[in-house]
């Protein structure tokens, strides 16, 4: 089998940069896994993107599919012929179907009888017959929500398509894609190199585009990139802000990255750095430069894409379209500086937050209740905390944050220190969104903390209460996010809050706005949903949640002690037999339960034991009791697991020796009211009967 090197690209013009690498990841998968259903084989692949072209090459690809043996199944032969050997009108249609006589079909024998068979060499096809199919399906199920046409065309794209290359070897395979003709040629850098030129073979396109001022390989452009902005921030002894996801986006934006040093005028540092920070990062995609302590200094890096004869005047022009934006900011923030930071609280009484809950003044002031009962609760300054939350929203009124929707909260703080609040109200201030994302920072102290759930939690108290519970992948207002930033502040924070509590103070101050009553069950068994998934996201078995799922807890850092006792649960030596014995107690009483109504004892009557097993059971369960419980009640839950797993071998004599179901029905209420108690210690943790 003949096997060459395959290129295709599609020529464009600038794609989304945000969504530079979803689309050419997917494109490569997508013709990928088409040539694999097409039974194509192939050594290796891999996928280029710039901001004009989507490309997949692959290593070493069959020409041609392998021939295959199709075998067809006709009639039984019992059916196939009548009594005098003659073939019957089922026979000859399926055999004139398939373009044979009767006489030249097989026959296939098994246990179940005997059927016509047809086998028949089914010839491969060739690449050039499937890869247009190919191609064109690959092309249609990439993730674009809004395909647009150009010109009089009817194909619809990302974006309009001005070149297709599809290089099989060196030979040219002419498919229509997207309404053009592929060729063998592709376009080099648009100001250095915009003329097309011809490739030779698929496996020198990488190399060409190179020579053509194209470093097509988005990996090594991107490396390339963080390399050379380190390499920079080192020569003038400087850290350089470069978030990941900045990067991603710069490497979308060019094909040919040059790095280069810009500066702007100290006075703007007068302004909050993150406000500067995200002038340049937001609109210029620039990227800041900090000294060793954090403070930015008055230069930035940018990557262009060209390689000018004149980098001084690149320069120069980046300059100068930063400074406007700068001094925006500036202006903002010294207007923003004249009004009392407090009395803004006023003009939040004219926007509303959401029509069935109210204003943001409304809003601030449920806010700061929940701080303030939070906050004594976890032993926090109160009064701090139901400052912050009462002027935590202060800043979307200002100048800054009506221009820079990103900075409220930051912009908070600063405000509100440079009012005069204290610096706990004004860093809580600045932490209440806090964590905004997976895996962001925590808020710094309590209050914060306080201040933080309260923002959040009133959000998905109230939301729920207008009846706009989070469907399928659909989540307007963000609840999910919020009630994971609670979870993760109670857990990581150790902040001993019970949820039950949390929603019931927080819908009362809701409830007003509704007549009929909140539905707080809801919401916590959506807060419980968002538990479950935590901890599965992050790796831990389904069935350890389950088990302590099953006992309601109600505080977070509860759940959370629940659930690493029982993950070292499952690794002791006992576990598997305690978790069998668990399992076999909780079947025999609710069959029990089902049958009799079967309800315990108040206490298990030793003169009725028969067996010593039985004896020795009820011993060792009294012997661990009061401790089990004291532990647990501490959320001690490994030791009092540590401490049942000693009851491993005379609860396996136990159910070798005892009969639970004896025919004397005092003798078998008594056994199950031991075995009761027994699964209580057990569910004072978990019920690790699920664990099997």
């Amino acid at each position: 089998m003949q096997k060459n090197d395959l290129i295709i690209e599609i020529g464009t013009e600038e794609l989304p940069p945000k969504s530079l690498r979803k689309l050419a990841e997917a494109f490569h998968s997508n013709i990928i896994s088409r040539l694999e259903q097409a039974t194509l084989s192939f050594d290796s692949s891999k996928w280029y993107a710039t901001p004009k072209r989507l490309a997949v090459f692959v290593s070493q690809l069959d020409e041609q599919q392998e021939d295959q043996v199709v075998e067809k199944r006709g009639p039984a032969v019992s059916s196939a012929f009548d009594a005098d050997g003659n073939p019957t009108k089922a026979a000859l249609g399926w055999a004139s179907g398939n373009g044979i006589t009767i006489d030249e079909a097989e026959r296939l024998s098994t246990d179940k009888g005997e059927w016509l068979l047809l086998k028949k060499v089914e010839q491969g096809k060739a690449l050039s017959e499937l890869l247009e199919d190919i191609i064109n399906q690959a092309l249609k199920a990439l993730p674009i929500p809004k395909p647009m046409r150009w010109g009089n065309n009817t194909e619809e794209f990302v974006r309009p398509v001005h070149s297709v290359l599809v290089l099989f070897g060196n030979n040219v395979l002419p498919l229509s894609i997207k309404g053009l003709t592929a060729s063998n040629k592709v376009q080099g850098h648009r100001f250095h190199a915009p003329e097309f030129v011809e490739i030779d073979s698929a496996s020198n396109y990488e190399s060409v585009l190179n020579e053509r001022f194209v470093v097509a390989d988005y990996e090594t452009r991107k490396s390339f990139i963080k390399q050379g902005l380190e390499a920079k921030a080192a020569e003038l002894n400087a850290v350089v802000d470069m978030e990941e996801d900045l990067l991603e986006e710069v490497t979308s934006l060019v094909e040919f990255p040059v790095i280069m040093t810009a500066t702007f005028e100290e006075h703007f540092l007068e302004v909050p750095k993150e406000a500067l920070i995200y002038t340049m990062k937001g609109d210029q995609k620039y990227f800041p430069l900090l000294d060793k302590d954090g403070k930015l200094l008055p230069k930035f890096l940018f990557v262009s894409n060209i390689q000018s004869s004149s980098p001084e005047k690149v320069v120069a022009g980046n300059e100068r379209v930063i400074r406007p934006r700068l001094a925006d900011a500036k202006f903002f923030y010294t207007t923003d500086l004249k009004v009392d930071f407090a009395s803004r609280v006023n003009n939040l009484e004219n926007i509303v937050f959401q029509k069935q809950l109210g204003t943001l003044k409304e809003r601030v002031e449920r806010i700061a209740s929940l701080s303030k009962d939070i906050a004594t609760q976890i032993n926090a300054n109160a009064d701090d905390a139901q400052r912050a939350g009462l002027l935590c929203k202060n800043d979307l009124v200002s100048n800054m944050v009506l221009e820079f929707t990103s900075m409220q909260g930051t912009m908070g703080r600063y405000y509100a220190a440079a009012s005069g609040e204290n610096e706990t109200v004004a860093t809580a201030i600045g932490e209440q969104y806090l964590p905004a994302f997976s895996g962001d920072r925590l808020p710094s102290s309590n209050e914060s903390a306080s201040v933080a759930i309260a923002e959040k939690l009133d959000t998905l108290v109230g939301i729920f209460a207008t009846g706009q519970v989070p469907k399928g992948d659909k989540d307007p207002f963000a609840l999910r996010r919020a009630t994971i930033g609670i979870l993760r502040i109670c857990i990581e924070k150790n902040l001993d809050l019970d949820l039950a509590w949390l929603v019931s103070i927080a819908a009362k101050l809701v409830q007003p706005k509704f007549d009929k009553d909140i539905d707080q069950k809801q919401i916590l068994e959506f807060m419980f949903s968002r538990l479950k998934s935590m901890y599965q996201d992050s790796g831990v078995d389904s069935r350890v949640v389950q088990s302590v799922l099953l006992r309601e807890p109600s505080k977070a850092i509860d759940f959370d002690a629940r659930i690493g006792a029982v993950q070292d649960f499952v690794k002791h030596p006992a576990a598997d037999s305690l978790i069998e014995a668990n399992k076999r107690v909780a079947n025999i009483l609710r069959k029990s339960t089902e049958e009799t109504s079967f309800t315990p004892s108040p206490s298990v009557n030793t003169e009725l034991f028969e067996a010593d097993q039985e004896k020795a059971l009820y011993s060792a369960i009294e012997g661990v009791k009061t401790e089990v419980e004291s532990l647990a009640s501490n959320f001690q839950y490994g030791k009092a697991l540590e401490t049942l797993s000693s009851l491993k071998e005379v609860l396996d004599a136990f159910f070798d020796g005892v009969m639970v179901n004896a025919d004397n029905a005092d003798i078998k209420q008594n056994r199950l009211t031991l075995l009761s108690q027994l699964r209580a210690l057990f569910l004072n943790i978990a019920d690790v009967s699920v664990l099997n």
